[in-house]
This record gives structure tokens, sequence and C-alpha cells, in this order.
């Protein structure tokens, strides 16, 4: 008879305020007003947290999405590519569309300056999937700019029969170009699309500009961390005084 398999359960999970209870940081000259505010603002992180990895496992579980069957062209850095040979050797491809077509006579700043954060973390990323900023501009353009920037690891392809950007909403009637996040799996030859962010104007909330979740851009993770948080009147800019 063959011996029963017992599935390894996972433990529960502590409550939050439990855990933040434990936390033994301290730091110089604090109050015991701000400990106390402290640890309940940690027990808050303690469950972003764990929403984050909660929607991270929906968005893991989602069925298949819908074929990509056209035969999408780009042109590369190197020449004539096809969509599928964005995959190059991975199964799975990130694909961020780029504010920079040709009636545009500089690129979004915005962006721009997440493009520049994810060109530093372009080595990592493509251990593990492919990753493709795709603009409708011509290539020596993208190039040009490219080199500007001093942008060395991102893989820029441009789509200027916009078929690609048209079908996958980085051109719309309402904007010729527009930002978008797509990715896209290959499993057994067959190409799907996975998922997209699909957060804009008509999902933001009030006082907020349109922002997606995950946010894709450490830029504001890292002001949200500050006491003056996202300022509503900023944005990055192309060039800086130097």
């Amino acid at each position: 008879m063959a011996q029963a398999q017992t599935k390894t359960s996972t433990p529960p999970l502590v409550p939050a305020a439990e855990l933040a209870a434990r936390n033994q940081t301290r730091l110089p000259n604090e109050s015991a007003e701000y400990r106390r505010a402290r640890n309940e603002l940690l027990a808050e992180e303690i469950e972003l947290r764990r929403h984050i990895e909660r929607v991270a496992e929906m968005r893991r579980a989602l069925p298949p999405g819908g074929e990509v069957k056209k035969k999408y062209q780009f042109q590369s850095e190197r020449g004539p590519v096809t969509f599928a040979d964005l995959f190059g050797d991975k199964q799975t491809l990130v694909v961020y569309s780029y504010m920079y077509g040709p009636e545009r006579a500089r690129p979004c700043p915005m962006c721009t300056s997440l493009l520049s954060a994810w060109d530093g973390e372009a080595q990592d990323i493509e251990q593990n999937v492919a990753l493709a900023v795709i603009a409708q501009s011509p290539i020596e353009r993208l190039v040009a700019f490219k080199k500007e920037r001093g942008w060395r690891n991102l893989k820029l392809y441009s789509d200027t029969s916009r078929e690609y950007s048209v079908d996958y909403l980085a051109n719309t009637p309402e904007f010729a170009d527009n930002a978008a996040i797509h990715v896209f799996t290959k499993r057994d030859g067959v190409i799907r699309h996975f998922w997209a962010g699909e957060m804009g104007f008509e999902t933001a909330d009030p006082g907020q500009d349109p922002r997606g979740a995950p946010d894709l851009m450490p830029l504001w993770t890292v002001l949200d961390m500050t006491p003056e948080g996202r300022k509503s009147d900023w944005y990055p800019s192309l060039e800086y005084p130097k």
C-alpha cells in the first residue's frame, strides 16, 4: 500500500501588531511618543508587505492571457527583429512602451527617469526575464538619446509601424504615444500576454496623479519615505544644472 503523502501547510501568520511589538530598534534621543507612533506604523508596514505578496500571488495565478498572433517587427540597434526575438533565451518578456514618438521634440521626463533607474537594474533583471523598451521614433533617434543619457544596459527597439503600439495601448486615439507596461510569456512555442498595468486616470484616487501598484519608479519609493513625500507640483527633468 502506497504511503499517503502529507501536505505541508503554511503556518499561520503572527498578527502584525504582535510582530511590531517585538521590534527592538531604538534610535538616539527618540521620545516615547515617537516610539509608540513608529511601532503603529511598523504594524501597517508589515500589513502592506503581506498585501503586496498576496497581490503578487494573485498575479502569478492569472489564467493564460490572449495569444500574440501577429508577427510584429521592430528595429533594434543591430537590425530588424521579430517579437519572438525579444525573448532571447527567456520564457518571460517585460516590455515598457517609452513615450518618445516622432511627434515629440524630447522624450517624456517621467519615462526617462524610470528607465534611468532600470538601466542600472537591467543586467540583474535579465538574469531572470527578458526586458525590452519600445518607442515609436526611429532607432537612430532612440540610440542618440541613449548615448546622451548614458544608458548602457537597456535594449531599445523602434516600432515605426506602430502596429504593436496600437494593439497594446501605447498609441491610442487620445494619445499618440502612451506609456505602457506589459508582460508576455512564451511556453511551448506559444506567445501569450500575461499581465499589463491597467491603472490610469479613471482609477486614480482624489488628489493623486495616476499611479500604478506596484509602483515601477524607485524615485517615488524613496520620496514616499520622506516627510515631504511626493510633491504635487514637481516632476523629474531631462536635465539638471551641473
